[in-house]
């Protein structure tokens, strides 16, 4: 270390002896080395302000990142690391200015504790001789100011004979330190405050207050500090601060006062930058705003409300489940559930599974409320835990089972893997909509799957395409239907012959939740144009946009809340379907919904032309159209954004011709999903076939 310090301050100190020889005063030198080091470094300074600049303009990216990766940080930090890549942003540029300063401060110490090395170009073994000449320990870190003081103070003069030094080089050294004058406003540069005190504590109170101001001026227009939190501007000034006050109690003054000198022209610095290159015609301060704006409002919604005893008893709850878990040996088969809406998705194979077999069923769930801890009440058979999601991903890394069931997509990509423990898990892919999987899911949001139960002969077309142009390891591939779709059509046969249908016309609104959504972009105007007496208007959102613009949602709510509750009411309990079965009309945007609603129903749907739904921007390698695209036209009508004003006209047309649409949409139901009416027996089918040949192969 002793060796790196001494080759920065080689150039250094050449720097601050020309400043003494030109000034011919030490505090000055120091003064005006500083303001040196300042100019030298400035092409350095501009290039970090570019980038802060930069840094600050993609911010309200970033925050919307935030927003809509929020509880998933490996996909935002992924997201984010392709947005730094695009814009060519080095976040490791921000960490110059600290490198700088303290290698700058480490140079001006070494320095100022070492002016006969560095000043007066004395070589170490002639300091040597001469401290041994005053009894002063070389290792001292004042040793050469200590030295220099007995000059000056006459203990040692050029009369003297110090072994090892030649007269002629002792007169030159004892005439030159005594010509060196330390003071600088009547203070010794060479002194410590801490043990002098006095006028000296002067310098810490004064390398405090330059620290302050600094920090001060830089929250207030530094073009980056001033977007930090106010916990980080302030820890920031703290630190600042008390490392100021360090340096001017417990160092000769001479370097609290390159400190002090550093601190006022990084101030000046950064106003001539600010002038020279002004963030405001670079960022969008409006966006900023907004973006910090949701993101804050996405924080409180999500601030849990379950405090206390309810809390603990959540946690003692996924502690005792989570032993259970861990306990039980021979699990043949896991099923994954983020929430109790997941259900569903699931409920026709565990019926079918309970009813082929003694097989026990273990339900692992995010959710501490989730409807399958009510209905293991009456099933012994289905084993239920409440472990939280952060537990989650280290339970799937760390489980044993032979099958392994999931919804969730994207498996060993980002925060849920595939078992570190037992290799040949069978993982399986259970659908939740009867779309394509190629456009709506993240580009490889599959490949981890050994086997995908397939909705129909679309799945399968886009599978094999996906493995075949990434060159994957084909998986099993299961002829499985979409269960859910069968339950909602005698929902919605026995809502048409036992229900007391309304006289109002029912109309549901249920739009996906991805950007530029109905919700966020045009639902006044589809409300003030269906708002009448014939109408009865329910306004369903995505569980996912309750979940992430919670508080835009409320805002909407709010701003309808004195309407008439016949006419317009808002569906947020999302434990029933009772609305996609019983409505007469769905409107939407990108949402798997309008297939659900349509295949149970026969009825048509009103598709709004939003931004599309594009998970995945290299969906077209696949060469498939997908089905979200081919079926707008076919099982209803699409309508412009700036058209939805006469949507109220379209859904007239819609309801006087809707028996002609009933066998169309009929025929493409029979033509798209797989095992109508058998779809969860064939999942139950291929699970206790394949725990079997598991079993045979294992012995």
């Amino acid at each position: 270390m002793d060796t790196i310090v001494y080759y920065i301050c080689i150039p250094l100190g050449w720097l601050m002896k020309v400043c003494w020889q030109l000034l011919g005063n030490y505090g000055l030198a120091i003064i005006f080395f500083t303001l040196l080091t300042k100019v030298v470094l400035l092409p350095v300074s501009i290039w970090i302000q570019k980038n802060s600049i930069q840094m600050v303009k993609l911010q309200p990216e970033i925050n919307m990142l935030k927003v809509n990766y929020y509880g998933n940080p490996e996909m935002m930090a992924d997201e984010q690391v392709k947005l730094f890549k695009r814009e060519h942003y080095h976040p490791i540029l921000t960490l110059i200015p600290l490198v700088l300063q303290i290698v700058l401060l480490l140079g001006v110490v070494y320095i100022i504790y070492h002016p006969m090395t560095y000043l007066f170009g004395i070589s170490d073994q002639t300091v040597n001789y001469l401290a041994a000449h005053l009894n002063i320990d070389t290792a001292d870190s004042s040793c050469q100011l200590l030295i220099m003081e007995a000059i000056q103070n006459g203990t040692l003069t050029a009369s003297q004979t110090v072994t090892g030094v030649e007269s002629a080089a002792l007169l030159e050294i004892v005439g030159t330190v005594q010509d060196f004058n330390l003071r600088f406003v009547g203070m010794n540069l060479s002194t410590i405050p801490i043990e002098t005190f006095g006028w000296y504590v002067l310098v810490p109170i004064f390398a405090g207050l330059s620290s302050w101001v600094m920090c001060f001026t830089q929250n207030l227009s530094n073009v980056i500090q001033h977007e930090q939190g106010k916990l980080n501007q302030y820890g920031i000034m703290a630190i600042s601060v008390a490392l100021s006050l360090y340096l001017g109690l417990f160092v000769p003054s001479g370097i609290a006062l390159y400190w002090i000198a550093s601190n006022l022209l990084s101030v000046a610095q950064m106003y001539l930058l600010n002038v020279a290159i002004n963030p405001k015609k670079y960022v969008d301060y409006e966006a900023l705003e907004q973006s910090r704006k949701a993101l804050e409002d996405l924080k409180e919604y999500t601030k849990s409300d379950i405090t206390g005893e309810k809390a603990k008893e959540y946690k003692r709850r996924e502690k005792e489940d989570y032993k259970r878990f861990k306990k039980i040996a021979n699990k043949h088969v896991v099923i994954y559930s983020e929430k109790s809406g997941f259900y569903k998705y699931y409920k026709g194979i565990i019926e079918q599974l309970l009813k082929r077999s003694n097989l026990s069923i273990h339900y692992v769930t995010n959710d501490p409320e989730d409807i399958i801890f009510e209905i293991a009440k009456e099933q012994p058979k289905i084993k239920p835990y409440y472990i939280s999601l952060k537990k989650t991903m280290v339970l799937m890394m760390l489980v044993e089972t032979e099958m392994f069931i999931m919804t969730t997509p994207d498996l060993d990509k980002y925060y849920l893997k595939r078992s570190m423990i037992k290799s040949d898990i069978e993982y399986v892919y259970v659908p939740h909509d009867m779309m394509s999987t190629h456009m709506g899911f993240r580009e490889g949001a599959l490949d981890a799957f050994d086997t995908i139960f397939c909705t129909g002969e679309h799945v399968e077309n886009e599978v094999r395409e996906t493995e075949k142009v990434y060159n994957l390891k084909q998986k099993t591939l299961v002829r499985f239907g979409y269960p859910l779709a069968d339950s909602l059509e005698q929902d919605a046969i026995r809502a048409e012959t036992q229900d007391k249908k309304s006289d109002k016309r029912e109309i549901l609104i249920a739009p996906s939740w991805q950007e530029d959504n109905i919700l966020d972009s045009c639902i006044d105007d589809i409300i003030k144009a269906l708002y009448c007496d014939k109408n009865h208007i329910i306004v369903r959102p995505h569980p996912e946009y309750v979940k992430r613009y919670g508080v835009a949602l409320k805002k909407l709510v709010e701003r309808y809340e004195g309407y008439d509750k016949d006419k317009l009411t808002f569906e947020l309990n999302f434990q029933t379907n009772k609305s996609i079965y019983s409505s007469d009309m769905l409107i939407t945007d990108w949402s798997g919904i309008a297939a659900e609603f349509s295949f149970a129903t026969k009825r048509p749907c009103v598709f709004v032309n939003t931004k599309i739904k594009c998970v995945n921007p290299n969906y077209t390698k696949i060469g498939l159209v997908p089905k979200e695209i081919s079926l707008r036209k076919e099982i209803g009508i699409d309508v412009d954004k700036d058209k939805v004003s006469e949507i109220g006209k379209i859904v007239d047309e819609l309801t006087l011709n809707k028996d002609s649409y009933r066998s169309v949409i009929t025929e493409w139901k029979n033509n798209l999903i797989f095992n109508h009416g058998t779809a969860a027996e064939k999942g139950a089918e291929y699970i206790l076939s394949s725990l079997s040949n598991k079993k045979k192969n294992k012995k």
